[in-house]
């Protein structure tokens, strides 16, 4: 009888059995603890990765919008580039017309409009009065002066002032002076002819023909008469006929006053005394 039977032998197998249930090894809570962190660790890793690819998909998303943006006003800009036209085509596209007084007189009117006051533009006006009849664009140069100067013979002989001119031609071009100069030939007659125009040739040369001798006929360019005038190496004096080249047009269908240079000095030279000399009664205008 070596065991105490008062020991309640069932209870403490039971409980030892617990204890070693209960109680796990150290290896397995040092096993346990490691996965617990890597599984900490690892969450933050994919939430950044998730931002990330939210944050390229809206930057993507931005940049397409953008480059669809430039794309659409680059293809507006494209059409507006290819809807405007240039003044030659609209030139071109359109009839020609013969030049009237209400061209030149609505002109000047938008010229002076910005620098002159009501009563000075009233003062300016040219009257029908002051114009010869226009080229009605059936006309060559000949036959139009033969018309509105016939009894160019008799007036030719009778000037004799120097630094003078019976007729006084302007146009836009020193080619165009050229070819005026070749239609004169059936109408000048014994008249001297004087070309004026910059091109190889100087202001100093011009003024010495106009005081050597009698000139009749001018044809030239408004900018190199205006400097002329304002030189007075040329006076307005013995003028009679003046004649604007003002329905003729040149490769890329402009007028003269098509062109801004020449407009621009066509107005100046207008404005140099011609406008009221022609008012006065000195001399008439006509438009070729």
């Amino acid at each position: 009888m070596g065991d105490d039977l008062g020991d309640e032998w069932w209870t403490q197998g039971d409980n030892s059995d617990v204890e070693e249930e209960a109680q796990p090894t150290e290896e397995q809570s040092d096993v346990q603890t490691t996965k617990k962190r890597k599984i900490k660790t690892k969450q933050p890793d994919k939430v950044k990765k998730k931002k990330t690819l939210q944050e390229e998909c809206i930057t993507t998303e931005d940049q397409t919008e953008k480059q669809n943006s430039k794309d659409s006003v680059t293809s507006k800009t494209r059409k507006k580039r290819k809807k405007r036209k240039k003044i030659t085509d609209v030139l071109a596209s359109t009839e020609a017309q013969p030049g009237s007084p209400d061209d030149l007189r609505k002109l000047l009117n938008n010229h002076h409009s910005t620098t002159r006051s009501v009563i000075e533009q009233d003062e300016l006006t040219l009257h029908d009065s002051c114009f010869l009849t226009c080229n009605d664009l059936t006309h060559s140069l000949s036959s139009y002066l033969k018309e509105v100067c016939p009894k160019w013979a008799k007036v030719q002989k009778q000037h004799t002032e120097t630094r003078s001119l019976l007729l006084l031609i302007i146009c836009g071009s020193a080619l165009r002076t050229i070819e005026l100069i070749k239609q004169l030939t059936t109408f000048k007659g014994d008249a001297k002819v004087l070309k004026l125009f910059a091109k190889h040739i100087k202001v100093e040369e011009q003024m010495k023909l106009l005081s050597k001798g009698v000139a009749h006929i001018g044809v030239g360019t408004p900018g190199r008469i205006t400097a002329l005038l304002e030189k007075e190496g040329m006076t307005l004096q013995g003028l009679r006929l003046l004649v604007l080249d003002w329905n003729y047009r040149d490769q890329k269908h402009r007028r003269m006053i098509d062109i801004p240079e020449v407009k621009a000095d066509l107005l100046r030279l207008l404005d140099s005394g011609i406008i009221k000399s022609c008012r006065e009664g000195a001399f008439k205008l006509g438009l070729f």
